[in-house]
C-alpha cells in the first residue's frame, strides 16, 4: 500500500500545502476557495431536505496533513484520534465493500450518475472516518450508535423530531445519525437497502452508504461534469471546506493511496456531536461516549488523599478468641451467605433444541449477482417455542464460486429475535459457476441438526446489442506510408441503451467489405507486428470502445474496416489511400526568337 509523505513539520509548510491542495481542487472542480458557507444555488438546502443545514462536526482534515503515526498502526493505542487506522489512508474491510457496493448498485439503478466508490468513502471519511473505533461488524452495523449533536439551533440547525426517535433515539429534536451523518428527515427520502435485508437502516454502513449514492445523484445530476459534483457535495454540507475535504480524499483514494484495514483495530472513534463546528474534535474525555451520551465511572477502591485508612481492630485480652467457623461443605449451598452470582464469562446454556428452515431451500442466481434470497432459520426449544436471544452461525462452505456475504465475509452470527427467527444477510456471488451449501449451526450446541441451503451459481449470459454505430470524426484520405488522422469509437446498444461487454474484432477487408485483404492499411500488435484483423476488446461500462491508431502501407485504393460483434452486428468503416498528385511545373525552356 502506498503511504502519503509525512505530516510536515512547521506551520509554514502546512500552510503551504494546504494552499496547493486547495488550489488543485478548485481547479478541479471550478470552485472558490473555502469559505464559511456556499453562495445561493440550486443545492441550498430546501425546507424539506434540511441535509445541507449545519448538522454536526465533520471531520476536515486533509490526506495530506493529517497526523499519522505508520510506526504504530494496528497496535493499541496507535494512531491519532479520528485517524483511520493505518495513519491515514486506510478504509475498513467492511467499509470499503459497502462503498464499492454502493457504487455497483448506483451504476445500475442511476446510470446516469456516474459516482464513483471513492466520493461515496470521501463522504463516510469526513463524517465518521469510516465508522472506525465504534465497532465496525461485518454485516454493516456498529457496536455504539454514531450520532451528531442534538439539532437545537444556536451553532447547528434547529431541526425538530421528524422519526420519533427511531433512528436517532430523540423524540423531541433530530440528530444526523449513522456512517455517513444523515438527517433522519432526509433519510426518509433517499433511504435505501444497501445489503438487501429489507431494512433501510442509515446505521448500517451498507444501507448509509447506498442512501448517500442517492442523495448526491438526486435532480439527474452526472458526477461525471465539475458543476454537478460541486453541487452535489455542496447539498450535503453547505461548505466549502467540507467540499474541500471530500474531494481531497476521493482525488486520494482514486489515485490508488488507500488500503484495507481490519474492522476491529482499536482507533478513537471522531465525534460528530463536537461543540466547534469545522473543527477536529479532541478525543473524548473520560465519562462521555460518542455521539454526546454519558457514562457512570464506578467508584474507586483506593482511599481518598488525607484520609486515615482505619487500621484492623485487634481482640480485646479480656475477650476469649472466637475460633472459627468449621470449614464449609463444598457440596452444599452455606446457609449464611447468599447464593453466588453466575459468573458471565462462561456461556448460559442454549435451550435450542432444533432449527427449522424458513423460506426456500434452494437458490440461484448468475456470477457476479446478489441472491434474491437471504437465508433465515426459526431456533425451537424442546416443546417446539421459539427462543430469544441464541446465536445462530450461518456460514457459506467451500470456496469453488468465491461466493461471500456482503462485506466480504464467508462466516457471520446473527441473534434470534422474539420470534426466534435469525436471518443472514444477503450473500454475493463469486465470478465462477458452481454450487455450494450455505449452513446455519447453533453457537455452542453442537447436538442441534445443521440446516442447508443450496446454493447454485451460473454463468451470467452473454451480452447482446442490437445496434453498433460508429462515433466520431470520419477518416480523410491518406497517403500511403502514413498513420490515418481519425478517432474511430464504435459504441453497441439495445434499445438504445449503451450495452458494456460487447466482444468486437476489426478486419481490413475491400472496398465493400466483402472480404480480407493481404496489403493495404493495418494495425499493430503488441510486439509492433503488422495485423490485419485485430481484436478490439469489449465495449466498457458507456457501451463503447476505441480503436487503436491504424496505419496505410505502400498501396493505394480503397478499404474498409469490417467491425463485427460475437453475435453478428456488422459494420464497415470507409478508408482511402490516395498518392499525392504532382502539381505541374512551369517550363524553364527558352522562347525561340525570329530572326530579322
Amino acid at each position: 500500500m502506498k503511504i502519503l509523505r509525512t505530516r510536515a513539520a512547521s506551520v509554514s509548510r502546512q500552510g503551504l500545502c494546504t494552499a496547493l491542495l486547495v488550489a488543485s481542487l478548485t481547479a478541479a472542480v471550478g470552485v472558490s476557495p473555502p469559505h464559511n458557507t456556499a453562495g445561493a444555488d440550486d443545492s441550498s438546502p430546501r425546507p424539506s431536505d434540511p441535509q445541507g443545514k449545519p448538522h454536526g462536526v465533520p471531520n476536515l482534515a486533509l490526506p495530506d496533513l493529517a497526523p499519522k503515526n505508520p510506526g504504530n498502526a494496528g497496535k493499541p493505542g496507535g494512531g491519532t484520534g479520528g485517524d483511520a487506522p493505518d495513519g491515514n489512508t486506510g478504509i475498513p474491510k467492511t467499509a470499503l465493500a459497502a462503498y464499492q457496493n454502493a457504487a455497483r448498485l448506483a451504476a445500475t439503478q442511476l446510470p446516469g450518475c456516474h459516482i464513483p466508490w471513492e466520493l461515496i468513502a470521501g463522504i463516510g471519511r469526513v463524517e465518521s472516518v469510516h465508522a472506525g473505533g465504534y465497532g465496525l461488524r461485518s454485516d454493516g452495523s456498529t457496536e455504539k450508535p454514531i450520532r451528531g449533536p442534538r439539532l437545537t439551533g444556536g451553532q447547528f440547525a434547529e431541526i425538530r423530531d421528524t422519526d420519533k426517535g427511531r433512528w436517532d433515539g430523540d423524540t423531541e429534536y433530530d440528530r444526523a445519525v449513522g456512517p455517513t451523518q444523515f438527517i433522519p428527515s432526509t433519510w426518509e427520502m433517499s433511504g435505501a437497502d444497501g445489503n438487501g435485508d429489507g431494512i433501510k437502516d442509515p446505521n448500517n454502513i451498507f444501507d448509509a452508504a447506498l442512501g448517500t449514492a442517492h442523495y448526491l445523484c438526486a435532480n439527474n445530476r452526472d458526477l461525471n461534469s465539475s458543476a454537478d459534483l460541486d453541487k452535489a457535495v455542496l447539498s450535503y454540507n453547505q461548505s466549502r471546506e467540507y467540499v474541500t475535504a471530500v474531494l481531497a480524499w476521493m482525488r486520494t483514494y482514486q489515485s490508488g493511496n488507500v488500503g484495507t484495514v481490519p474492522d476491529n483495530i482499536p482507533t478513537t472513534p471522531h465525534d460528530p456531536s463536537g461543540d466547534t463546528p469545522g473543527k477536529r474534535p479532541t478525543t473524548p474525555s473520560p465519562g462521555t461516549t460518542p455521539g454526546g451520551g454519558s457514562t457512570t465511572t464506578p467508584p474507586s477502591n483506593k482511599p481518598s488523599p488525607g484520609k486515615q485508612t482505619p487500621s484492623p481492630q485487634k481482640p480485646s485480652p479480656n475477650k476469649p478468641t472466637p475460633k472459627p467457623d468449621p470449614k464449609p461443605d463444598p457440596g452444599k449451598p452455606d446457609p449464611g451467605k447468599p447464593d453466588p452470582k453466575p459468573d458471565p464469562t462462561k456461556p448460559i446454556p442454549s435451550p435450542v433444541s432444533r432449527l427449522e428452515r424458513m423460506g426456500a431451500a434452494k437458490w440461484e442466481t448468475t456470477t457476479g449477482e446478489v441472491f434474491e434470497e437471504r437465508a433465515s432459520v426459526k431456533a425451537l426449544d424442546k416443546a417446539g417455542k421459539p427462543v430469544a436471544g441464541a446465536r445462530v452461525v450461518f456460514e457459506i462452505i467451500g470456496q469453488s464460486t468465491g461466493a461471500t456475504f456482503l462485506g466480504g465475509a464467508k462466516k457471520v452470527t446473527a441473534t434470534t429475535l422474539k420470534d426466534g427467527i435469525a436471518t443472514s444477510p444477503s450473500v454475493l456471488a463469486g465470478a465462477t459457476a458452481g454450487q455450494f451449501p450455505l449452513r446455519a449451526t447453533v453457537e455452542g450446541k453442537d447436538g442441534v441438526t445443521p440446516v442447508d441451503f443450496n446454493a447454485t451459481v451460473k454463468p451470467a449470459p452473454a451480452p447482446h446489442a442490437d445496434k453498433i454505430e460508429r462515433v466520431g470524426n470520419e477518416c480523410a484520405a491518406v497517403q500511403p506510408n502514413s498513420p490515418f488522422d481519425c478517432k474511430v469509437v464504435i459504441q453497441a446498444s439495445k434499445g438504445g441503451k449503451a450495452v458494456a461487454g460487447i466482444a468486437m474484432t476489426a478486419t481490413v477487408a475491400s472496398a465493400n467489405g466483402d472480404k480480407a485483404v493481404e496489403t493495404g492499411p493495418y494495425f499493430k500488435d503488441k510486439n509492433g507486428q503488422t495485423v490485419r484483423k485485430f481484436d478490439l476488446g469489449k465495449t466498457d461500462g458507456n457501451g463503447r470502445i476505441e480503436l487503436p491508431e491504424f496505419f496505410a502501407d505502400g498501396k493505394t485504393g480503397a478499404y474498409t474496416l469490417r467491425i463485427v460483434t460475437t453475435d453478428g452486428q456488422v459494420l464497415l468503416v470507409y478508408l482511402n489511400v490516395e498518392a499525392k498528385k504532382s502539381t505541374p511545373q512551369p517550363s524553364t525552356t527558352p522562347s525561340s526568337t525570329p530572326k530579322s
